[in-house]
């Protein structure tokens, strides 16, 4: 199962085994007494690959090219879930999201992102003249300082 699921293995299987007998979503989350939300998601992938529904699948990365493409076959009206078993993707609203990016964002929303903070640009900076050094590193040393005598403090506190 998914890790965000919250079906368990058991009740996922139970669904799954209703599924195949033709109930229909709505009606497994009412007879089971599950949320309609994560029933619905798993009929959907069950749709797709059948019991490997019931199977974990790694997250994988898509390239910008196989979105793009996807997604203009998308806007040109083919179907999220005819896309997605072609693609192998882990559910229509895969193909629905990248096709809301797009269409806010562009072609660029689609590329990928860089993770993290941004680098600094230390070479931007114009170098520090030696009385602006000493002046930046007078104020750490003055920060340090007070930082060290507020923690000499709280330690004189907790002895008392």
């Amino acid at each position: 199962m998914y890790a965000r699921s919250t079906l368990s293995h058991s009740d996922a299987v139970s669904a799954v085994e209703l599924f195949e007998q033709g109930f229909t979503a709505k009606s497994v989350a009412i007879s089971l007494d599950l949320a309609r939300s994560a029933v619905q998601m798993l009929y959907q992938r069950w749709q797709l690959r059948g019991r490997g529904a019931l199977v974990t699948r790694d997250r994988r990365q898509y390239d910008f090219a196989t979105k793009l493409e996807i997604v203009r076959r998308h806007v040109k009206g083919e179907s999220g879930r005819a896309l997605c078993a072609e693609y192998e993707l882990p559910s229509p609203s895969t193909v629905a999201n990248w096709t809301s990016i797009y269409r806010r964002d562009g072609e660029d929303g689609l590329r990928p992102k860089r993770r993290g903070r941004p680098p600094t640009d230390r070479e931007d900076s114009p170098p520090q003249s030696e009385i602006e050094a000493l002046r930046t590193e007078n104020e750490r040393l003055r920060a340090e300082v007070a930082y060290l005598g507020k923690l000499r403090a709280l330690r004189s506190q907790e002895r008392r």
